[in-house]
C-alpha cells in the first residue's frame, strides 16, 4: 500500500528514554523524510537538556535526517494514518546514539560470524484506571488471576480492544493472559529476525498504549508501579540460526542437548551482567524490581527451565530451544535491550568464556551464587562505566551519550527523595511524576 492511501504519515524512531519520538507528514511530502534536532538524545524525560557528549549541545544543536522505505509504511491505529520507523543520520552516516543504529551494528556482528540472531520478547504492564485526586490507580479486576482470561480479568475490555487493533493491523501477537497481579497483563509477540522483533515490539507497546489512553487509562510498563505488587519485565529470548537455517543453540551430542556457543552466550551474559543493567533496567525505579524473591533475573546464574534464574533455558530441545533473559525490565528500550543481550552472548563467545554450572537451588532468597545486579541506578551506571569491553563493544559514543544523560536521572531521583535506601519499598512522588505519563 503506497503513501497515498494516507493522510498523514506518522514518521516514528526510538530514542536513549525508550519513547516514540517523531512527527506527521503530509503523504506528499513523505518521501523525503523529515529532520530533528540532534539534542533531543540530550534530554531527560523532565525535558531538561544540556552538554550530553555526541549530542552537538554547545555546536548550535544541529540536525540529523530522519529516512524510512516507503514500501514499509504500514496501516496506523489511527484514521487515515500511515505508520514507519525510521533511521537516523547525519552528514551521511548513521547517528551512533541511535538505538536502532546499535542493534544493526550487533546484528551486524553476530552476521559477520555466520549467525543470524532470532528474538522474541514477552512484555508485561499493569493497567490504570483514574483515581479520584487526579492519579491512577490499579484496574479493578476483583476476579482476575494469573494465566487469566475473559471479561473477570478485563472487565471494560481495554486489553480485549488493544488485542483487537494488533490483529487488525498485522501484528504477530503469540499470547495474551492475565498476569500475577490485578490488572496486570503479559502480552507476547512472535519471535523474528532480531530488528524486525524491536521494531514490531517498538510499535506494538506504542500502539496499546495509546488505545488505552483513548479509553481514559493508562497502560506502564514502569518496571514497578505497585510497591506491593511485583514488576514488569521485557524478556529477550535469544536463538541464533546458522548458514543451513537450523538452531545453532541445540547440539544433540551433549547431554543436555545444548551447544557450546549456547554455554558461550550464556556465560557472556552472566559475565557482563552488571554492565548490561544499566541499559537493560535503565530507571531508578528498574532497582524496586530487581530484588532477591521477585522472580525477576536478580541473580548472576542461569538455569534449566528455571523462572528464578537469570537466563533461563527453555525444556524443549528442538526448533524452539532458546536463551530467555529475564533481567530486562518494561522500561527499557526493546531495540537497547536485545542489543545488550546479543553483544555480552557475542562477547562470551570471542572472549572463550566458561560457563558456571547451572543454578541447582530455589534462587528466591539465596541462590548458588551471592553475585547478583547492581543495588541500584548508580552502581549500575558505574558498572557500564567500568566494563569497557562491553561498552567497546556496543558502541561507546552511545554509552557515552547514555551516562551523562542517567548520571543526571540518578543525582535528580536522590536529591528529590534522600538516599535510596529510604525508598526502595516506596513508588515516590517523583516516580510517579517522572516515569509513569512516559513509560
Amino acid at each position: 500500500m503506497g503513501t497515498e492511501a494516507y493522510r498523514r504519515i506518522r514518521v516514528l524512531w526510538p530514542d536513549h528514554l525508550n519513547l516514540a519520538r517523531g512527527k506527521y507528514l503530509p503523504s506528499r511530502l513523505a518521501e523525503r523524510g523529515t529532520r530533528h534536532c540532534l539534542t533531543v538524545f540530550g534530554l531527560g524525560y523532565d525535558r531538561d537538556m544540556g552538554p550530553v557528549p555526541g549530542t552537538g549541545f554547545l555546536e548550535g544543536m544541529p540536525d540529523m535526517e530522519c529516512h524510512f522505505d516507503v514500501s514499509e509504511v504500514r496501516p496506523s491505529w489511527e484514521d487515515g494514518v500511515g505508520v514507519v520507523i525510521g533511521d537516523l543520520e547525519r552528514n551521511g552516516a548513521a547517528v551512533p546514539l541511535a538505538p536502532r543504529t546499535v542493534l544493526r551494528n550487533a546484528v551486524g556482528a553476530w552476521e559477520s560470524m555466520g549467525f543470524k540472531p532470532k528474538v522474541g520478547i514477552e512484555l508485561e504492564a499493569y493497567l490504570m484506571e483514574p483515581d479520584p485526586d487526579g492519579g491512577w490507580r490499579p484496574y479493578n479486576a476483583p476476579g482476575s488471576m494469573v494465566y487469566g482470561t475473559g471479561v473477570r480479568n478485563d472487565p471494560q475490555g481495554i486489553v480485549q480492544a488493544i488485542d483487537q487493533t494488533a490483529d487488525q493491523l498485522g501484528f504477530r501477537v503469540e499470547s495474551v493472559n492475565g498476569e500475577f497481579d490485578m490488572g496486570q497483563f503479559e502480552m507476547t509477540l512472535e519471535f523474528d529476525d532480531a530488528m524486525r522483533c524491536a521494531d514490531e515490539v517498538f510499535l506494538f507497546r506504542a500502539m496499546a498504549m495509546e488505545v488505552a489512553a483513548q479509553k481514559g487509562h493508562l497502560l506502564t510498563f514502569l518496571p514497578r508501579p505497585i510497591p506491593e505488587c511485583g514488576g514488569n519485565g521485557l524478556h529477550v529470548n535469544l536463538s541464533l540460526q546458522d548458514a543451513s537455517g537450523s538452531n545453532a543453540m541445540l547440539d544433540s551430542s551433549n547431554p543436555d542437548g545444548l551447544s557450546a556457543i549456547a554455554k558461550s552466550c550464556i556465560a557472556g551474559q552472566l559475565h557482563h551482567m552488571a554492565a548490561m543493567t544499566a541499559l537493560c533496567a535503565p530507571t531508578a525505579n528498574s532497582y524496586k524490581r530487581l530484588l532477591p524473591g521477585q522472580i525477576a533475573g536478580y541473580w548472576k546464574n542461569w538455569g534449566y527451565d528455571h523462572r528464578c534464574a537469570t537466563v533461563r533455558v527453555n525444556p524443549e530441545r528442538d526448533a524452539s530451544t532458546r536463551l530467555e533473559n529475564r533481567m530486562p525490565d518494561g522500561a527499557a528500550s526493546a531495540h537497547m535491550a536485545i542489543a545488550s543481550v546479543l553483544t555480552a552472548s557475542r562477547l562470551g563467545v570471542e572472549q572463550d568464556l566458561p560457563c558456571p554450572d547451572a543454578e541447582t537451588g530455589d534462587a528466591l532468597e539465596t541462590a548458588c551464587t551471592e553475585e547478583h545486579t547492581p543495588d541500584h541506578l548508580g552502581a549500575a551506571l558505574d558498572a557500564l562505566r567500568t566494563d569497557r569491553d562491553f561498552a567497546e563493544a556496543i558502541g561507546p559514543e552511545m554509552v557515552d551519550q547514555y551516562l551523562a544523560v542517567k548520571d543526571t536521572e540518578w543525582q535528580k531521583y536522590l536529591t528529590a527523595n534522600g538516599s535510596w535506601e529510604e525508598t526502595i519499598d516506596r513508588f515516590t512522588d517523583w516516580e510517579k511524576q517522572t516515569y509513569l505519563p512516559y513509560l
